[in-house]
């Protein structure tokens, strides 16, 4: 068997003898490469980010930044990955390497003090720099809160304009979030300073220029990623597995019920890290060919339970937007691209934010195992705290969402922060309103029960009914009582009830300033 390989600032180095859950932030600084450190060690400060390469949307090759804290170094088998120390171009011996334009930047505006961050920062803003699709005034105005009933009706965002291909959308001016040469300041989302205040990291975000043409790294995106490597990594009699099917795994996870499935780790990376849980068998699904399809039907979308959030929402550029309000409130875009929709719904996590928008799009789920695939409703999914119909040895092949989709749709994420945050309560609705009056009413609530859970009351308190303030204000009472909201450090159960009804509420004043307007 080939021994397991990862090629670091272009060379290769053997993965052996580290053990199965060793991180890539472990694994570069056992071996000297200190610029990635360990600050959160779940993948909320970005002090660890690395750049990896993976499928493009508009190359061949993008180069993502990753959170190292979370990933298993025996999970890159194969896979190519660049560290803050490999951006500097290395001169003749004795004399400094040349500063990689971030990094230039970087030093001459300020934006290092302590310095921790820094390393994590400059990977995170070389993948932005990096983007094909980056260019000058390709800007965006995200909304406040994630939440535009006004977008969802008449298919644009709440300015009108279109969202471009990361998220975005595009407009003829920079605006505060968005600089002049195109750069994105949520690309950083998932980096925390705590020295500079922030603004001269701005300041050389939004100085950086385009690529030059002899920049390898900018070469790089024009030929294909490494190809996923079938993986059977052993140490110390535990195994990190890598199967080249989807039969493979099925037929893995049928003799290994036990075994611990992954896809981008952002959930188990923290048990390893947080609660020092190990597994005797972990299998990878994140590279399996048929998890990563995403397909647009004429009467479903199918996304395979391996798509990356970041690539769902490049890919579908906006035709779903209850997914693109989602998007940019889902922890941050280190998280999301790693982060997978299976993983999110199999977790079973009644704090996790797909759920609730997925519930209101009526979406399924296909489950695979040895024996075959069937199909269940997400309202059927779930059957407790973090537990499901799923069987053992079976997995989340897809979710799919049925189309038409309903024309009038808000997410509203109730948290402490903006961005980066676990929700209170978050709240999706889809609604069907023709001739003023609700044909049909979708709602998905998380954070209020011990599973994500549909707002079934709600909806039947809404339809048949015209959609004006007396219905709305008789549905809100009605959604305030649905599930058994907790109190906790995050919200008391007051407060998580008062902001079901709310929720419901700005739904109606949004819609109500998109006929105005």
């Amino acid at each position: 068997m080939v021994a397991a390989r990862i090629t670091v600032n272009g060379k290769v180095t053997e993965i052996s003898p580290a053990a199965p859950h060793t991180t890539v932030l472990d694994f570069l600084r056992d071996r000297g490469l200190t610029g990635s450190k360990e600050g959160c060690a779940e993948g909320e400060c970005g002090a660890c980010s690395v750049m990896v390469a993976r499928p493009g949307v508009n190359k061949p090759t993008d180069w993502v930044p990753v959170n190292a804290c979370l990933v298993p170094v025996a999970a890159l088998d194969g896979q190519e990955v660049v560290t803050s120390e490999g951006l500097a171009t290395e001169n003749e011996p004795g004399t400094p390497a040349t500063l990689h334009p971030v990094q230039e930047e970087m030093a001459v505006r300020g934006g290092s003090q302590c310095g921790y961050c820094t390393p994590g920062f400059i990977c995170s803003m070389a993948a932005e720099y990096y983007r094909p699709d980056r260019c000058a005034h390709a800007t965006a105005a995200p909304s406040s809160n994630g939440a535009s009933p006004n977008g969802a009706v008449n298919g644009s965002s709440a300015n009108g304009a279109t969202p471009s291909p990361n998220g975005a959308a595009h407009s003829s001016e920079p605006d505060a979030e968005h600089g002049p040469n195109g750069f994105d300041l949520h690309s950083l989302s998932g980096n925390l300073c705590r020295c500079t205040g922030y603004r001269p990291i701005r300041d050389a975000a939004f100085a950086v220029g385009a690529p030059e043409e002899s920049d390898p790294l900018a070469q790089r995106r024009d030929q294909a990623p490494p190809e996923p490597v079938a993986t059977r990594y052993s140490q110390d009699d535990r195994e990190f597995l890598r199967p080249a099917t989807l039969a493979d795994t099925l037929g893995i996870l049928r003799e290994r019920p036990d075994a611990v499935v992954v896809a981008g780790s952002t959930d188990w990376g923290v048990e390893v890290n947080i609660r020092s849980r190990r597994a005797d068998c972990v299998v990878a699904v994140d590279r399996l060919p048929e998890l990563r399809e995403l397909r647009v039907e004429d009467d479903h979308i199918q996304i395979g339970a391996a798509v990356t959030l970041t690539e769902i929402e490049r890919r579908l550029d906006g035709t779903v937007p209850l997914l693109a309000e989602l998007f940019p409130q889902f922890a941050s875009r280190l998280i999301r691209n790693s982060a997978t929709l299976g993983g999110n719904l199999g977790t079973g996590s009644p704090i996790g934010d797909s759920p609730p928008v997925l519930l209101a799009l009526e979406a399924s789920l296909v489950l695979a195992d040895a024996d075959g695939e069937r199909v269940v409703p997400l309202a059927d999914y779930f059957t407790g705290y973090r537990q499901s119909v799923r069987r053992p040895g079976e997995l989340i092949r897809a979710v799919r969402i049925p189309l038409p989709l309903a024309p009038v749709t808000a997410f509203h994420k109730i948290a402490k922060r903006r961005f980066d945050d676990i929700s209170s309560v978050a709240v999706a609705v889809a609604l069907e309103i023709e001739g003023g009056i609700v044909q049909k009413a979708r709602i998905g609530l998380g954070g209020v029960a011990a599973t994500p859970i549909r707002a079934l009351a709600t909806e039947a308190a809404l339809e048949g009914k015209a959609w004006d303030e007396e219905t709305v204000q008789a549905a809100a009472q009605v959604l305030q009582a649905q599930g058994t909201p907790m109190n906790d450090h995050r919200a008391s159960s007051e407060y998580r009830a008062a902001m079901l009804g709310q929720s419901l509420l700005k739904v109606y004043a949004q819609t109500q300033e998109a006929v105005s307007s």
